[in-house]
Order: C-alpha cells, then sequence, then structure tokens
C-alpha cells in the first residue's frame, strides 16, 4: 500500500515530507507534488512532515479524495514531474491556499 497526496498540497506545495523519504519516491509538478506508488516502502515518515495533513495511506485517503489515488499514480510516471528529492522553499503565496478547499481545477498536470 501506497501514500497518497491529496488536493490540500496544490498550489501550497510545501515539500518538508521530502526530506524525511528514504526512498526518494515523491515527485514535483509546477504547484502540486506526488508519491510514485511503485517507489513508496509504506514507512510512512512523510505523514507527519506535512504543514497540511495531505497524504494518507492509501486504504486511508477520504472518500471524497479518491482521485488522487490514481492521480499519483499518473503524474508520478509523467515526463515531466521530476523526482524531487530535497526541500526546497514554499511558494510564496503557500499560506494562502493551506485552507482553500476544492483546488483540484487549480492543478497544473503538464510540468515544467
Amino acid at each position: 500500500m501506497a501514500y497518497v497526496i491529496t488536493e490540500s498540497c496544490i498550489k501550497c506545495k510545501h515539500t518538508d515530507c521530502v526530506d524525511v523519504c528514504p526512498v526518494d519516491c515523491f515527485r514535483e509538478g509546477p504547484n502540486f507534488l506526488v508519491i510514485d506508488p511503485d517507489e513508496c516502502i509504506d514507512c510512512t515518515l512523510c505523514v507527519a512532515e506535512c504543514p497540511v495533513e495531505a497524504i494518507f495511506a492509501e486504504d486511508e485517503v477520504p472518500d471524497d479524495q479518491k482521485v488522487f489515488i490514481a492521480l499519483n499514480a499518473e503524474l508520478a510516471v509523467h515526463p515531466n514531474w521530476k523526482p524531487i528529492t530535497a526541500k526546497k522553499p514554499s511558494p510564496a503565496d503557500a499560506g494562502e491556499w493551506e485552507t482553500v478547499k476544492e483546488k483540484l481545477h487549480l492543478l497544473d498536470r503538464n510540468g515544467a
């Protein structure tokens, strides 16, 4: 069972979780992170590091966020979504987006 990043991460993209990952399973898009389910070893370290509580075990993803299970798998192999292995500064406006709900339409799937 892999861990899944959900909607709360969109436009926040804090990368605290990346720093603690022992297998570098995170991939970075323009305004969102995903976890590669084939690389994740279910260590749980990332969950506590996420300041917006966007990371869940696959079997604990809230019902209204289930679409993110497939979305993480899809974007993890997107050619423009590259591995991220070190913490980066959060976007300047991340704090404004932390409590915003229903952000899926804002997700930039294309990458750089």
